[in-house]
């Protein structure tokens, strides 16, 4: 039986989404080279209950709290199932990890083992909250919420979700460990993981033809902007969370590049979105006005880009503004000038996020819409 047109599209997209679950299959199975063995060796770490808690030996100074506190713990998996064991919490004075247990909380339990009897516990230590049910539970309903309302285009969107977490965890992260040059690197893939997920969402079609390069084309500019912009504002690759580990860890990086590489990355999810909204949109007009030629459909793309980039633009503000409101906050409260504020190095990457995206999605409305009334209405204006 010869297909229809409408079955060789699902077909086209259906062989395109087994593609990509063999994509991830392999992305499952690859190491990122950074696995360390001795980490689960002779330690585990199991779910464990506080029953009691002893606070007697800390100290309080100032608004942080030193010392040891001392825990009761019962052991909730693995081969310890059921066991009850003391235990430690140490604090050290720093608010960011610390932590303090009381009774009923789940704990992250370490338990070291004897290397030559397995079955001795040398060791028990609460390391902190046990987050990991909540955190399963949470993805399971907002799956559940995907895939009741969107139906197999929520699946999709599930699939596209998983593929980019595990290219961010498998690729990005080791090429940016082992030294490889982060902007194109970054580049490279912010562009597989926006055409897989675009592809995926849109469809294998003009529509997701438009959209792909639409987005395309504002990544780009973000990385050039980010990379002049980076430069100008000259801020340091440490002022974000956790960089000094990275170089107190030995490795030799170039964090400033990697900052600027998470400015455009950041941006591409902003990005994808726009252009999708700006292709669906123009496949719309088409599939109700098909005699339309390329200049109506550009004008039409170009009046829904218009309000698209308005509100998308706030939208990026509203979304970088959490990272930075403690910040605000802190320097509000000592009455530091507002000139002082924005020159921080802190707040001035913030800005830089945001300044960046917004100006990538300047050119992906337009570029989206060109795109698209070229794609859709070339037969029609030729003749």
């Amino acid at each position: 039986m010869k297909l229809l047109p409408e079955d060789q599209k699902d077909r086209k997209n259906i062989i395109f989404l087994i593609l990509v679950g063999i994509m991830i299959a392999v992305l499952i199975v690859i190491p990122t080279g950074f696995e360390n063995p001795s980490l689960t060796e002779n330690i585990l770490y199991e779910k464990a209950e506080v029953l009691e808690t002893d606070n007697s030996e800390l100290d309080q100074i100032s608004v942080v709290t030193i010392g040891t506190q001392k825990l009761k713990l019962k052991i909730l998996s693995g081969k310890f199932e059921g066991n009850i064991y003391d235990a430690e919490n140490i604090l050290n004075g720093q608010k960011n990890i610390d932590k303090i247990f009381k009774p009923g909380d789940k704990a992250l339990t370490v338990i070291s083992l004897d290397r030559n009897n397995p079955e001795k516990i040398t060791g028990v230590k609460a390391q902190d909250f046990y987050r990991s049910g909540i955190e399963i539970t949470l993805s399971l309903i907002f799956i559940a919420a995907l895939l009741a309302f969107a139906g197999f285009t929520g699946l999709k969107a599930i699939i596209s979700f998983i593929f980019t977490a595990l290219c961010f965890w498998k690729l990005l992260l080791p090429l940016f460990i082992n030294g490889f040059s982060p902007i194109p690197a970054g580049l490279a893939i912010a562009f597989v993981t926006a055409a897989i997920v675009i592809l995926l969402v849109s469809g294998v079609n003009k529509k997701g033809i438009t959209a792909m390069c639409g987005c395309f084309s504002g990544i780009a500019f973000t990385a050039i902007v980010s990379v002049i912009s980076g430069k100008w504002f000259m801020i340091p690759g440490t002022v974000q969370d956790y960089s000094e580990a990275l170089i107190y860890s030995g490795f030799q990086l170039n964090l400033s590049e990697i900052f600027i590489a998470s400015v455009f990355i950041s941006a591409s999810g902003a990005l994808m979105d726009v252009s999708t909204d700006i292709a669906a949109s123009i496949d719309e007009i088409h599939n109700r006005l098909p005699e339309l030629p390329a200049k109506e459909l550009i004008k039409s793309g170009f009046k829904i880009a218009r309000p698209v980039i308005g509100s998308t633009t706030t939208t990026l503000l509203f979304a970088y503004s959490g990272g930075f409101m403690f910040a605000f906050m802190a320097f509000m409260s000592k009455g530091m000038p507002f000139v002082c504020i924005v020159n921080s190095n802190y707040i001035s990457a913030e800005i830089l996020h945001t300044i960046a995206g917004s100006m990538g999605l300047v050119l992906t409305a337009p570029l989206t819409s060109i795109v698209g009334g070229l794609i859709y209405g070339y037969k029609k204006s030729k003749k």
